[in-house]
């Protein structure tokens, strides 16, 4: 399908679909194009930004190549200038594929650009439209896609159990999917094995304690860290999950203020896109007494004498409320 897809359509858009498996796909058919154009020149736009000239400039002959492979980001953002030249561009492509630059277009989903996207479609580009995941029977079936991969079987128990843990952060997923396999010769995975591993990982615990506290859910993310201690991980895991998150909120808040690129942040962009979504509700003050409150914690956890569960109680309910005062 990867020759196919390149020498038919050089103009390929992915849509839509769980974000994950969204840039998974361009991911590759980034190195499908490479493969197909060692040579090439690879160039990365981003349609907020990015006007028709620079499109122009980026699928033309340079000194460096005469073709390019150009990854456009953010697709729904493009302004009407910017979207009739990418038609034109496509028409122009089709006529001789063979000697085209190669544009792999990443559209979020969603009505927003959809006029772009039904153009580009009838002018003969390659739609690429991952599954999305939001039921819980899909997730499962990527699960056990994930397994079957690799030839092997997981158990249905073993699956929900996954799924149930880690089933809202699909990149986590198939590594932990991936990561299983490799530690582990059992051939169907087991729910005492996966439960094994998921108790042992004090990274995947973390995530589940600073995604419910994010959600606001304090009571929730209190009882999963007083469950994960009781269970034996170090407290200081834990502080490590929250403080990664809070980093993560940081960079995003910065992006969209435009102090720094999306580039510069170096955040997965799909982990990126759901940092945004959280980020209502924050404030720098807020943000920068979260931080000092987990501080504290890191504190009490490295002190003898302290009591880092208590700490980590703290700093858990000033997340859950974005750092604001308790009422």
């Amino acid at each position: 399908m990867a020759s196919t897809t390149l020498s038919h359509a050089p103009f390929c858009v992915v849509t839509g679909g769980d974000p994950y498996l969204n840039d998974q796909a361009v991911r590759d058919l980034r190195q499908q194009a490479q493969h197909a154009r060692p040579d090439a020149e690879l160039i990365e736009l981003d349609a907020t930004i990015a006007d028709r000239y620079a499109f122009d400039e980026a699928v033309s002959p340079s000194l460096l190549s005469p073709v390019s492979i150009v990854i456009v980001r953010n697709l729904q953002n493009a302004d009407e200038p910017l979207g009739d030249t990418m038609v034109s561009y496509n028409k122009q492509a089709l006529a001789d594929p063979k000697h085209a630059s190669i544009v792999i277009a990443q559209h979020e989903g969603g009505p927003k650009g959809k006029r772009l996207l039904d153009q580009l479609t009838r002018t003969g580009a390659y739609i690429n439209k991952p599954a999305d995941l939001k039921r819980t029977d899909a997730k499962l079936q990527f699960v056990t896609g994930q397994f079957e991969q690799r030839n092997r079987r997981i158990e249905p128990a073993a699956c929900q159990q996954l799924v149930a843990v880690l089933g809202e952060h699909t990149g986590e997923l198939a590594a932990m999917c991936e990561q299983l396999c490799f530690d582990f010769d059992d051939n169907p995975m087991s729910l005492n094995r996966v439960n094994q591993y998921l108790t042992a990982n004090p990274q995947v615990t973390g995530f589940t304690v600073a995604d419910t506290a994010m959600a606001g859910n304090t009571t929730g993310a209190i009882i999963a860290m007083r469950s994960a201690v009781e269970q034996g991980t170090d407290p200081i895991a834990l502080i490590g999950a929250l403080a990664m998150k809070l980093r993560t909120i940081a960079k995003a808040a910065a992006v969209r203020a435009g102090t720094i690129s999306q580039a510069e942040a170096k955040v997965n962009p799909w982990v990126m896109r759901n940092t945004m979504r959280q980020l209502p509700g924050w404030t720098s003050a807020g943000l920068a007494a979260c931080i000092t409150q987990l501080a504290w914690a890191d504190e009490q956890s490295k002190t003898n004498g302290g009591d880092p569960v208590y700490a980590l109680e703290q700093a858990i309910q000033l997340i859950a409320r974005k750092g604001k005062p308790a009422a």
